[in-house]
Parts: structure tokens; C-alpha cells; sequence
């Protein structure tokens, strides 16, 4: 089996080329650590949402909706405002509906660490520190360094996301992935042959500026074709489904994560997250542009502001010198 991990040029920044075996991954450190691409190369899997037409300008303005990125801090802080334990910040409204939207970290250009072959696996590893530096820091002057790790091999990718709190206040953890699969993601595949398995629990019900109300709704038809695996994720819209993540099942094992499917060929795409994601947010962009997200999120939207405990919401600090690490998995799989 062929493993390499190497630094090479997309347009004029640096990116990683990881393959293994049948797994080939472009990691570009210039969008925030993003996975800019991934391919089963045997049975013509292309996992993420990707235009390699785009420029670096225009990859930036849309990082969210391209590849597989990391988002810090996750979806929207009602009007701009994070509470947190030792002060309360106020960040730009940079969303229609009224509210700061994803935070900062995918768009920065993260620094390349180490790409290597250690053992059966291609590794890349790329860091960002942020400080002073960062021309958000007046806004929220906290310091911190994120850490990121690629390990391609002959079973998929495995990611790992670890933050440390390099300040001498409290730094919020919040992080979600905004991750953008092909629908169809198998070359010359009808769109409406893919469906989406999501073990999910209760769903939270959200205003009009898309902030939870603390109500809950039933899980209706909608909703329950998640629990089915008989979701189709793309020509119709789907605007914000949030929900609790529950342990589900994959060949009698259990399994908590998602899983996208290509009924005309058995193929399917895998996405394994830690139980430090106890949410999910799942939208498509109205639907009509080729892709899906099924978003894992360790808190739920707005949690810095909203009423409730932190069990029920998911928020969580991390104190001066603490770090915490999150993984995933994500890899093909061809049903019999």
C-alpha cells in the first residue's frame, strides 16, 4: 500500500497530499485546516464539497461550505454576545438574522507542522495560535493555540482537534464541524438516490432569528426519516434541524455518528464523532447546490447566553493552561 504525506501548491499556498491505499486527502492549512478534499479513489468516492476553479480569495469568502472545517465557536451567539463565566464579549454582527455567526478560526491561515508517514498512516499536522496578533484579539482577548491532526490510512481518516487555553481567563469551548458532503458524492450517481442515517433525539425548536426557544418538538415524519436512514439530504430544503445526538446502530454495533448512502451502489460514507458532540445541526443550503451538512456540535446553539444548565446545553469552559481534545472518523464503506 502506497503512503505518502507531502507539501505541495494549491494556486500559491501550501497544502498537504495525504494518500493511503485507496484514500487520497488534501489538507490546506491557508482555510483554517480544512480538508479541501477526499477521495475513495477505487470506487470513486469524492467525500466534500469542492471546486478546485476557486481561487484562495474565493475559498475564504465560502470556507464554511467547502471541505471539512472546523468551527470555533459553532453556528450563532445571539446579537453578537458570549457570556462567559469571567466577562461577558461582544462580537460583530455578521449574520442577517441578528447574530454573530462561526466564529474566526476556519479563515485563518494555520501553520504546518509536521507531514509525515508514521507507521501504516499519512499524517499532517497543523497548529494556529491565536494572540495579540490576530486582528480579532481586541474583540476577544484570549489566548489560545489550536492543534490539528490528519492521520490517513487504509481505514479512512481519523481527525483530532485539540484546544489549549494559553490566557489567564476563561476560554469558552465551543466547536463544531460545518461538513459539506457531495450529494451524490459517487461519480455519475442520481442525487436522489443518497440518503442520510442520523441517530437523533429530542429536537430543539428555534426562533426566527434561528436561536433555540427552550421548547422541544416532536419528531414528526421529517424527522424520523434521520432515524431510518431513509432521509434524502439534497433537493429540498433544510433549514436548521437541531437536534440532541443519541448512540445509534451499524451492523449491529453501536454507533454514534452519521452516515450518508448511495442507493444505486451500496456506497456509503461513514462519519464517526467523539460523544463530546452531543448535538447535531443538519442543513443544505435550500437544498439545489450538490451538498449536505450534517453538522456535530459539543454545544447547542447560543449556549454562552441561554437559561439552562450546562448538561442541557452543553457549555463548557476551559480554565488558564487547560487543553481538550476531540476526534473523528470518517472513511467509505460498500454494502454486500
Amino acid at each position: 500500500m502506497s503512503i505518502t504525506s507531502e507539501v505541495k501548491k494549491y494556486q500559491d499556498k501550501d497544502v498537504i497530499i495525504l494518500t493511503a491505499g485507496r484514500y487520497t486527502a488534501t489538507i490546506a492549512p491557508f482555510l483554517g485546516s480544512n480538508i479541501i478534499r477526499m477521495q475513495d479513489i477505487e470506487n470513486d468516492i469524492d467525500f466534500f464539497r469542492n471546486d478546485e476553479s476557486l481561487s484562495v480569495e474565493e475559498l475564504k469568502a465560502s470556507a464554511e461550505v467547502y471541505g471539512f472545517p472546523t468551527l470555533y465557536l459553532p453556528n450563532r451567539l445571539s446579537n453578537g454576545v458570549l457570556k462567559v463565566s469571567d466577562y461577558t464579549y461582544n462580537f460583530p454582527v455578521n449574520d442577517p438574522l441578528g447574530n454573530h455567526l462561526h466564529g474566526f478560526l476556519h479563515k485563518r491561515e494555520h501553520e504546518i507542522v509536521a507531514a509525515a508517514v508514521e507507521g501504516s498512516s499519512a499524517v499532517a499536522r497543523t497548529a494556529y495560535t491565536y494572540d495579540e496578533k490576530d486582528p480579532f484579539f481586541s474583540t476577544f482577548p484570549v489566548s489560545f493555540k489550536a492543534e490539528y491532526t490528519f492521520m490517513l490510512s487504509d481505514e479512512g481518516m481519523n481527525y483530532e482537534f485539540k484546544l489549549t487555553n494559553l490566557s489567564d481567563r476563561q476560554l469558552p469551548f465551543g466547536v463544531c464541524n460545518h461538513t459539506a458532503f457531495k450529494g451524490p458524492f459517487v461519480k455519475g450517481a442520481d442525487p436522489l438516490d443518497t440518503r442520510l442515517y442520523v441517530p437523533i433525539g429530542d429536537k430543539w425548536q428555534l426562533s426566527k432569528k434561528c436561536i433555540p426557544t427552550l421548547d422541544f418538538t416532536e419528531l414528526d415524519h421529517h424527522d424520523k426519516q434521520y432515524l431510518t436512514g431513509s432521509m434524502i439530504p439534497v433537493e429540498h430544503d433544510i433549514d436548521n434541524d437541531v437536534y440532541y445526538a443519541i448512540d445509534g446502530e451499524m451492523d449491529g454495533k453501536p454507533f454514534y455518528g452519521a452516515v450518508a448512502s448511495d442507493l444505486g451502489s451500496g456506497k456509503q460514507i461513514r462519519y464517526e464523532v467523539c460523544r463530546d458532540f452531543k448535538y447535531w445541526v443538519i442543513w443544505n443550503d435550500h437544498g439545489d447546490k450538490g451538498y449536505f451538512c450534517p453538522e456535530p456540535m459539543t454545544w447547542i446553539i447560543d449556549a454562552p447566553n441561554l437559561p439552562l444548565p450546562a448538561e442541557e446545553t452543553g457549555y463548557m469552559e476551559l480554565a488558564p493552561g487547560e487543553a481538550k481534545v476531540l476526534t473523528e472518523r470518517i472513511y467509505s464503506y460498500i454494502e454486500n
